[in-house]
This record gives C-alpha cells, sequence and structure tokens, in this order.
C-alpha cells in the first residue's frame, strides 16, 4: 500500500458562487457587529446640552436625564453652605431660571455673571443637582492697560481671593 498525501481542494476561482458567498457574508457581519457597537451603549452615553428655557419647557422629562446646562450664573444668587464645597446658586439665560445645587470646588474664576456649564440632572425637588462645574471664558490674556498697577491690588480684585501674602518675585515691580 502506498500511502497518498491528501491534495487540499484548489481555491475557488474569483468568479466562483463560493467566494461571492463568504465576501456576502464577512461584510454582513461586519455590518452588524458595528451596528451592535454603535447602537448598544449610546443612549447611555448621551449628554444633553440645555439652556434653563429648555429645562423648564421639558418638564417631567428633564428629571433623571444627564444634561449639561448652560447659561450664566444670576447676578446675588452665590450662596455658600457650611464649606467651600457646599454651593448653590441660579443660572440663567434671560428668559428662564434653574437654580444649582453643586457639591464640588468650584473653578477659581467662578463668580456673578460668569458663563457656566454645569453637568449633572434635574431632580423632583425642582433644582438642578449638579455633579461638574465648568466656567465659559475666552481663552485670550488681556494686559492690564494702566502699566503702573500695583501687582497686590490686581491680584485681590479677582473675586475669592484671600488676603495672603504676595510672594517677593510678584511684589518687586519691573522695570
Amino acid at each position: 500500500m502506498s500511502a497518498e498525501t491528501p491534495v487540499p481542494p484548489a481555491p475557488a476561482p474569483p468568479g466562483s458562487r463560493r467566494g461571492k458567498w463568504f465576501g456576502l457574508g464577512a461584510l454582513g457581519v461586519a455590518l452588524l457587529a458595528f451596528l451592535a457597537i454603535s447602537v448598544g451603549g449610546i443612549g447611555e452615553n448621551l449628554v444633553y446640552y440645555w439652556a434653563p428655557k429648555d429645562v423648564r419647557a421639558a418638564g417631567d422629562k428633564a428629571i433623571g436625564a444627564t444634561i449639561r446646562l448652560g447659561g450664566q450664573v444670576a447676578v446675588g444668587s452665590v450662596k455658600w453652605d457650611g464649606g467651600p464645597s457646599d454651593l448653590e446658586f441660579d443660572v440663567t439665560d434671560g428668559t428662564a431660571v434653574v437654580h444649582v445645587v453643586s457639591k464640588g470646588v468650584p473653578p477659581q474664576l467662578f463668580r456673578d455673571r460668569i458663563g457656566v456649564v454645569v453637568e449633572g440632572t434635574m431632580t423632583r425637588g425642582g433644582h438642578f443637582e449638579s455633579r461638574r462645574l465648568m466656567v465659559s471664558h475666552d481663552n485670550q490674556y488681556r494686559t492690564p492697560e494702566d502699566k503702573n498697577v500695583d501687582i497686590k491690588t490686581l491680584m485681590r480684585s479677582t473675586q475669592g481671593l484671600e488676603e495672603t501674602a504676595v510672594p517677593a518675585a510678584a511684589a518687586t515691580p519691573r522695570p
């Protein structure tokens, strides 16, 4: 008896039915995988950007949804309750107001009339519970118009800074 080595089947010619079905099957599997990945978890990861008037207009639909609320801090609405991380304020867009309760430490630039984006959820109690607070500002630095301004006075002009000693390097005037 002679041992014959098995001969593998010849590859299908490019125009054969087997090659076409394999290509269509692979394309179909890739398409289904893409759809499953893109649609599967997208609803949980969406964050809607709303103005205060949009939140008020949505009513109960806004409750529980993750929202980025954008607007300006209403004048005179900032209240610190106990510590630096217990903060309440109102956000307005000029037509509506939403009361915000924030437990995080606010950015240093936070103050009345500054643009803010607050990420969190609206509660059944009627206030917005903030998980993240960001201030909006442009990225252009402008030097003071008066070249003879005292650095100590300039540093104290930013609301929220305590009366602290200015480092010696900052206190000496530059030529």
